[in-house]
């Protein structure tokens, strides 16, 4: 779906219905039941809970007939193995390390949709580093059908700059499939964020999220208003690469194995795996700042786009129900701590997360009703002092005594 994973978009039927001379976008009044539509209801009330159906087979029927479409529905969302584990597809397009375009021969775009956990990353690497002149952004908005689209938000020319759902910048297409579609040589695969284009070679560069914050952090140095800031120092890069080996496939991609699970067994096993890692971590976090100590690094960025999400939408809506994010004092500390740092607040956007989520996997949450969550009150506890400046220099204090 339009979270940064669907694998093609799902379809559902419509009913044929009498044209009405206003919109329901465009109206406030809630649309009015055609005498076809109101036809099909009558006839398929009657049909359920009249005398038709004993009760007992009715519930069965339904049962039934809804499972057979939840699974197909999520076999188009969420690819599973044999066990109804979520397997993640890999990306199409990827970035050698030691092949990064040149900066002087390309003219970067970033395409991103602010619900995805991965474009995330990608939009607070360029907030930190000071891409913001070097390469420019389009926000696509998350699609009924599971598609990331791009539409006319009428935005004022003093939000320009913000990451606001709007057009198309670079090729004014309607929907980011064009985008792909219209790339040199062609394209019919699936069309995720983040994706990275090249508006001169009119070609996808990238759609690898981690390959994307690399090359922000080294790539693009003559560029950035803070080349200085390296956030893959190479004392810490074995440090690194062993929490991201824990941190992605545990917790990154641990909360869709959590609420993609097409199986009691998928599901227990990786909200056992989340929340022993969050554990692990919370217990880390109790003598170092940050995952690799006093130094934030890729791998810290990597880890606050899932924690951010996870009060508001993966403990609710993806079944991560162990604990909240807010019982662990070290993670919700260290949360803070990264969402204070200056520039990362502004690639937060917590009503649109929610929309994206709650709104468009239907498999999931069939009838789109959010639950009430304070989202100023959320926001306004992330402001919260977080005190955590001096944590592994005390912890390393505290052990020389």
């Amino acid at each position: 779906m339009s979270v940064c994973c669907a694998s093609a978009q799902l379809t559902f039927p419509s009913h044929t219905t009498t044209p009405r001379r206003v919109s329901a976008r465009m109206s406030n009044q809630p649309p009015k039941p055609t005498t076809t539509t109101t036809s099909i209801f009558t006839s398929a009330t009657k049909l359920l809970w009249g005398p038709s159906l004993p009760p007992g087979l009715l519930i069965s029927t339904a049962r039934t007939a809804w499972s057979t479409v939840w699974h197909l529905m999520m076999t188009q969302l969420a690819p599973s193995d044999s066990s109804g584990s979520y397997t993640r597809p890999t990306s199409q397009f990827r970035l050698n390390p030691t092949q990064f375009p040149s900066a002087a021969s390309s003219e970067l775009h970033l395409y991103v949709g602010l619900p995805c956990p991965w474009a995330h990353r990608t939009l607070i690497v360029r907030a930190l580093k000071g891409l913001d002149d070097a390469v420019s952004v389009s926000v696509a908005s998350p699609g009924q059908d599971g598609s990331w689209e791009f539409k006319d938000n009428n935005i004022p020319i003093r939000d320009k700059d913000k990451l606001i759902p709007g057009l198309d910048k670079a090729n004014r297409c309607r929907n980011l499939k064009e985008v792909y579609k219209s790339r040199t040589g062609g394209y019919d695969g699936r069309c995720t964020v983040p994706m990275l284009w090249d508006s001169r070679k009119k070609d996808v560069v990238c759609n690898e999220s981690y390959d994307i914050i690399e090359f922000f952090n080294t790539g693009l140095n003559e560029l950035a208003k803070n080349p200085s800031l390296e956030l893959t120092p190479p004392e810490l890069k074995g440090k690194i690469e062993t929490w991201n080996r824990i941190v992605y496939p545990k917790v990154n991609n641990g909360v869709y194995r959590c609420g993609f699970a097409q199986s009691q067994e998928a599901y227990d096993r990786a909200v056992n795996e989340l929340f022993s890692t969050l554990d692990e971590i919370e217990d880390h976090l109790g003598s170092n700042r940050y995952l690799c100590g006093e130094r934030l690094t890729l791998a810290d960025v990597c880890l606050f786009t899932t924690l951010i999400r996870f009060d508001p939408v993966y403990n609710i809506l993806f079944k991560c129900t162990k604990k909240k994010l807010v019982e662990y004092p070290n993670l919700y500390g260290y949360l803070r701590d990264i969402y204070q740092i200056p520039g990362v607040a502004a690639t937060c956007d917590i009503p649109a997360i929610m929309d994206g989520y709650y709104k468009t996997l239907f498999p999931l949450n069939a009838s789109g009703i959010q639950p009430a969550i304070s989202l100023s009150g959320h926001q306004d506890s992330l402001l919260i002092p977080h005190n955590r400046d001096s944590v592994g220099k005390a912890f390393v204090a505290q052990n020389a005594v």
